[in-house]
């Protein structure tokens, strides 16, 4: 079903009824079964509701197949003239009118979307913000969304108006019915047409073109000065390379800037204090003026990044991925920066012995700064009633299941949290399947623990777990209020460039509470003896770190984050591939317990998670967390933080001495030249 972009049994139930009734009208009209015709009509605008609901990737899918809402809908009314000429009920006038009213309705609606495609083009400005004062620009509202947006819906109406004149025609033979529904429907079209074509007119008058955008940008970069730029492009689904950084360089103590290439990303990232620029072409970005960005971070190697690369003015960064293991690959495009930050000495080693023409001498360990925050082993932590696994695969679910039987089956109770990667099953039925499996053996192992815990004793914490329960869908409902006003989704691009001037701490320190709150809750209301299936982005990853006492992963960021806890860590051995090889080739692996084929292993790994005495690997974790990710003091950002400002001080000399030889001689500026 996710092939088809659908995602529910009750959406593809929907697509095949659909189907059916786009057949079942296609043959009535051709017999001239008017009543049937009818009644599949209306069926099949159920449909289309329900999977507008259901599956809009289906709808959208189908739109690039050119099989969307507007091609079904003009289908319908080929078949609908087609069916009117048969029954011969409206006559030849009737016919003739209905034919022209159709053809209204059809020309309206092609108007409809091309009026729609002009104003959005004329509203992309060629540099969008946020949380940059850009006020002083005259930017109109956009046009109403139920003008503009809902297409398949609003086809709907028109149809419906359609089918039942058309019924009402059959049930009394007046033709009058169906032509009065049709003209109810052009004109509905009509009315919208025209309602759009003042935005159209704001639109091309009065939004301010590339020249006065870029100027106001400059005006503004003038006056704040930043010293620090974010820079990113890529797809979408990537906006987490530059997400994880964000809150780094919002701590640093002087000013900074994001700019991202692609317009979607700006949708895409979280709401922050620091003021973001989307500036799509090469040209504009040239234009700006950013000498006074001394320190330039790229979070990722993208060809994009020439374009900002080429300012001699800036000293520009590689931020190197964070997993610190020696089997990542070196891009060779390194070597254009610089310098490169990695995490720790495994980084540094795996650039200098990839010989890539990074030098020794530029690369600078800062840690991860995005990993500050984690509670490390036995601090501050209320242990629960039961030990907790944390089991969190980012490769095949498939080998997931013996694991995970393994773990319910434990002769010591535990509790397990399985928190599966997010696009787990999205491209392969056999890992989807799997999935399957493995939440059917925890909800199994769950209902047979909650009739253990109602044949056992009084529960005295029922009481505290509904509080919680009802506190956290209170702190849901606040959350999902509190970011629909931070990302204004009746707004589009143009409005929130101009609406957004500045961040809004007070709403950004609540979201950010809220959010803290929301885990805690989470946690609370969940009995501590029930194990839990993780999937979305609530609760996150790190805080299943918290509750973790132990996680089983394979070689990815994930156990490359949760070292940083110092807690024990297992991976599995990929099948063909010795321990001491695979302990040779990984370093994550040479701190960590390792399970075999089919789960080989579990029991002995969760000796030391009941006595932490038998816990081997407690001084090696210790060793590779410092190996891979810095040492614990000081703490990465305070090691961020300096090499910023180290390098941004070298930016400021290298200026300097470009200044001093660009200066024009002493004296009132002449050149003499003599014999």
């Amino acid at each position: 079903m996710n092939r088809l972009g659908i995602e529910s049994p009750r959406g593809l139930v929907a697509f095949a009824a659909l189907t059916g009734c786009l057949v079942t009208m296609a043959v009535a009209a051709l017999t001239g079964a008017g009543g049937v015709f009818a009644a599949a009509g209306l069926a099949g605008c159920g449909c289309e509701l329900l999977l507008h609901r259901t599956a809009p990737g289906l709808m959208a899918r189908l739109g690039r197949l050119h099989m969307g809402a507007t091609s079904r809908f003009e289908f319908r009314c080929v078949l609908l003239l087609l069916l009117l000429g048969r029954l011969h009920v409206t006559g030849p006038i009737g016919l003739a009118a209905a034919m022209t009213l159709v053809l209204c309705l059809l020309a309206g609606q092609a108007l409809h979307a091309a009026l729609t495609t002009l104003i959005r083009r004329r509203r992309a400005l060629a540099v969008a913000a946020r949380n940059i004062d850009l006020r002083r620009l005259d930017i109109s509202d956009r046009p109403p969304r139920r003008l503009t947006e809902w297409p398949g819906q609003r086809i709907l109406v028109y149809e419906l108006s359609a089918l039942l004149g058309l019924t009402a025609s059959l049930t009394t033979g007046d033709a009058r019915w169906v032509v009065a529904a049709l003209t109810l429907a052009a004109g509905s079209c009509l009315i919208t047409v025209v309602a759009l074509v003042p935005y159209l007119v704001r639109a091309t008058r009065r939004l301010p073109g590339p020249a006065e955008v870029l100027a106001e940008v400059d005006a503004w970069l003038i006056r704040h000065r930043p010293r620090t730029v974010l820079y990113f492009s890529g797809p979408r689904d990537r906006a987490h390379q530059v997400a994880r950084w964000l809150g780094p360089v919002a701590a640093l103590p002087t000013p900074s800037l994001v700019i991202v290439r692609e317009r979607e990303l700006l949708e895409a990232l979280e709401p922050t204090p620091l003021p973001v620029l989307c500036v799509p072409s090469a040209a504009h970005l040239s234009q700006l003026d950013l000498g006074g960005v001394r320190v330039a971070l790229y979070p990722a190697n993208t060809g994009r990044n020439i374009h900002l690369l080429r300012i001699p003015t800036m000293q520009h960064v590689f931020l190197a991925p964070g997993d610190g293991d020696e089997s990542a690959a070196v891009d060779p495009y390194s070597k254009v920066y610089d310098q490169v930050w990695v995490a720790g000495e495994a980084g540094r080693r795996r650039h200098v012995q990839a010989a890539v023409g990074v030098e020794d001498a530029d690369i600078v360990k800062i840690g991860r700064p995005q990993l500050d925050g984690l509670r490390t082993a036995g601090t501050g932590h209320t242990p629960a009633p039961l030990p907790t696994v944390l089991y969190a695969p980012t490769g095949d679910a498939a080998s997931g299941e013996p694991i995970v039987r393994a773990l319910l089956e434990s002769e010591r109770p535990l509790r397990l949290l399985y928190r599966p990667h997010p696009p787990t099953g999205h491209r392969s039925p056999e890992a989807r399947a799997a999935h399957r499996r493995i939440v059917a053996l925890i909800h199994g192992a769950n209902e047979r623990r909650a009739a253990d815990a109602l044949a056992g004793e009084p529960d005295d914490t029922e009481a505290p777990r509904t509080e919680a329960a009802r506190r956290r869908a209170e702190l849901t409902k606040r959350i999902a209020a509190l970011d629909a006003r931070l990302r204004r989704a009746d707004a589009d691009e143009a409005m929130l460039t101009r609406d957004r001037a500045a961040p809004d701490p007070a709403l950004l320190t609540e979201a950010e509470g809220l959010r803290r709150e929301w885990h805690q809750a989470h946690w609370a209301a969940s009995p501590p003896w029930l194990h839990q299936v993780v999937e979305g982005d609530a609760p996150c990853l790190h805080s299943c770190f918290d509750q973790a006492d132990l996680l089983i992963g394979d070689l990815s960021e994930v156990v490359g984050d949760f070292l940083a806890t110092l807690k024990p860590y297992a991976l599995i051995t990929p099948a063909g591939l010795g321990e001491e090889e695979f302990r040779r080739q990984n370093v994550m692996a040479r701190a960590a317990y390792l399970l075999g084929p089919g789960a080989s292993g579990v029991h002995s790994l969760l000796r030391p998670l009941f006595d932490p005495c038998l816990d081997e690997l407690r001084t090696a974790r210790h060793e590779v967390k410092e190996f891979l990710l810095g040492p614990a003091t000081p703490p990465s950002i305070q090691r961020f933080t300096d090499a910023v400002d180290a390098l941004a001080e070298k930016g400021e000399a290298v200026v300097r001495l470009r200044d001093l030889h660009t200066a024009p001689p002493p004296g009132d500026g002449r050149w003499s030249v003599t014999r």
